[in-house]
C-alpha cells in the first residue's frame, strides 16, 4: 500500500500529546462492509452499509475499490454518468485512474493523488483505467468518498480539483508510531490541500504493530474510522476492527488507532481512512448519481439530465445520446430516502 510513504517517519512534524481533560472518543458502533461491483465491473466494498445517515453526515457513501490484482485486458471504469448536489472525492492508493468531466476538468490519478470533484448544479463524469493499464493490468486500489453539499451550495457551479500526492500534509504520532496522510481539513495544527464547501477532515493513517494514535479531533465534527488493511482497536474502549470495517465514534475531542501487535504478513500495519465533519443537518432525498433535498428536485434532476442540461460529453470521447431516464447508474445502488 504505497500511496505516500517516507523512508523515516520521525523526520517529520508530530501530532501533539493528549492535553490534560481530553476527552477521548468511545466507539459506537462496528459494521462490516459488504462486497459488490461497480461500473463495468470492477470490486467494491460499499464502507457505509447499513449505517445510518445521520450519524455519518454530511458523508453520504463510501465505496473501497479493490484492492485487486487485474490480469490483462480485465481492468474496468465506469461510462459516462451524472451527477448532482454532491462532492465526490476518488483518492487512489495503488494504481492509476483516469477521469474527465463535461466542464473540461479531469486529468489522470496515481499512488496518493486525489481527485476533488464537485458536481454542484450537474455534471457528466467518467472515471477508467488508462490503455496501458489495460493492456497490461496490475494492481488498483482506492477509495471513493461522496460528501453532501448544503442546501445553498447544491447549486455552485462545477469545479475540480487536482490533488496531487506530495501536496498531502504529513505528520507523525509523538512516538513516529503512526504516519498521517491530510489530504482535507484542519487537523492537529495542520491544514489538508483540499478545499471543501462542507467543513470536514480527511486522513489516511498507517499506524505501527502495537502503536498508538491519539488524533486530536474537531468536538463538533463527527468521527468514522474505516480499516483499509490490517488489524487493531478504535476508541478508549478499545473495540476491535479490521479490514472493511466501519467504527462510528461518539462525542469527544480525540480520535484514538491501536495497532495490533501481530498482523497477517501481506498487512504489516494497520491502515485507516479517518473522516470527520460538521453535520448539515437537512433533509436527504438521493437516487443513484443525484443527491438533493427533496424528491421533486430528484425527479427534477432527472428532467435535466434528458434535457442535455447537465452538460455534454466532450467531443473527444465521441458523441453518444443521453443516458435513458431508467438506465441512468451513479456509484452507488441506494434508492430515493
Amino acid at each position: 500500500m504505497p500511496a505516500v510513504t517516507v523512508e523515516d517517519t520521525t523526520t517529520l512534524a508530530r501530532v501533539p500529546l493528549p492535553a490534560p481533560g481530553t476527552v477521548r472518543r468511545r466507539t459506537r458502533s462496528v459494521t462490516t462492509a459488504p462486497s459488490g461491483f461497480e461500473g463495468e465491473g470492477f470490486p467494491v466494498r460499499r464502507a457505509f452499509a447499513g449505517v445510518d445517515l445521520r450519524d455519518l453526515d454530511p458523508f453520504l457513501h463510501m465505496d473501497q475499490m479493490g484492492e485487486v490484482e487485474y490480469a490483462p485486458g480485465e481492468p474496468k471504469g465506469t461510462s459516462w454518468h451524472p451527477h448532482r448536489g454532491f462532492e465526490t472525492v476518488t483518492y487512489i492508493i495503488d494504481g492509476t485512474f483516469e477521469h474527465a468531466d463535461s466542464h473540461g476538468g479531469g486529468g489522470t490519478i496515481s499512488n496518493g493523488d486525489t481527485q476533488w470533484m464537485t458536481a454542484g448544479g450537474g455534471v457528466l463524469h467518467i472515471e477508467r483505467p488508462p490503455e496501458h493499464l489495460v493492456v497490461s493490468g496490475g494492481l488498483f486500489h482506492g477509495l471513493q468518498l461522496w460528501v453532501n453539499l448544503p442546501r445553498a451550495q447544491k447549486w455552485v457551479e462545477p469545479r475540480y480539483q487536482d490533488l496531487r500526492a506530495d501536496e498531502s500534509v504529513l505528520l507523525a504520532s509523538p512516538d513516529a508510531g503512526a504516519f498521517l496522510r491530510v489530504i482535507a481539513g484542519d487537523v492537529a495544527g495542520q491544514t489538508g490541500p483540499g478545499s471543501t464547501y462542507t467543513p470536514m477532515a480527511m486522513v489516511h493513517a498507517t499506524v505501527s504493530p502495537g502503536a498508538t494514535l491519539d488524533l486530536p479531533w474537531r468536538p463538533d465534527f463527527n468521527a468514522l474510522v474505516y480499516v483499509l488493511s490490517g488489524a487493531g482497536s478504535v476508541g478508549i474502549d478499545c473495540a476491535p476492527v479490521r479490514t472493511g470495517q466501519l467504527a462510528v465514534l461518539g462525542p469527544g475531542d480525540t480520535v484514538t488507532v491501536n495497532g495490533a501487535v501481530h498482523q497477517e504478513s501481506r498487512t504489516p500495519a494497520l491502515d485507516v481512512v479517518i473522516l470527520g465533519g460538521a453535520p448539515i443537518r437537512e433533509p436527504i432525498a438521493m437516487y443513484g448519481p443525484f443527491v438533493m433535498n427533496t424528491r421533486q428536485e430528484v425527479i427534477d434532476a432527472f428532467t435535466d439530465h434528458q434535457a442535455g442540461r447537465l452538460g455534454s460529453i466532450p467531443a473527444a470521447y465521441g458523441r453518444r445520446a443521453p443516458v435513458p431516464h431508467g438506465d441512468v447508474r451513479g456509484e452507488t445502488g441506494q434508492h430515493p430516502q
